[in-house]
């Protein structure tokens, strides 16, 4: 058993001498991140290059500005539907 004590918690590690080696993935302490709007930034990850759609530099939350994020055309669809609704009403008054 190894024990670990820093200002913030106590960590205890228990060694296990049966337990699988090489079987965990990289860590990169330095990944980089890459956002569609062209911030980067460093994070802790698995992997070394990550590639996102929204950041904290981008997102309507932290902007204050709103962007609407169109998966597949679902707001055109949206849209035609109100329309279609739309015309169909005008037509039932008449």
């Amino acid at each position: 058993m190894i024990f670990s004590k820093s200002s913030d918690s106590i960590v205890i590690v228990i060694r296990n001498p049966n337990m699988k080696k090489n079987i965990h993935p990289i860590y990169y302490k330095n990944a980089q991140v890459i956002c569609a709007c062209g911030n980067t930034f460093s994070v802790g990850s698995t992997k070394e290059h990550i590639e996102i759609e929204v950041c904290s530099k981008c997102h309507p939350l932290y902007t204050g500005k709103e962007k609407i994020v169109d998966t597949m055309g679902r707001i055109e669809k949206f849209r035609k539907r109100a329309m279609k609704k739309e015309i169909l009403t005008k037509k039932k008054r008449k």
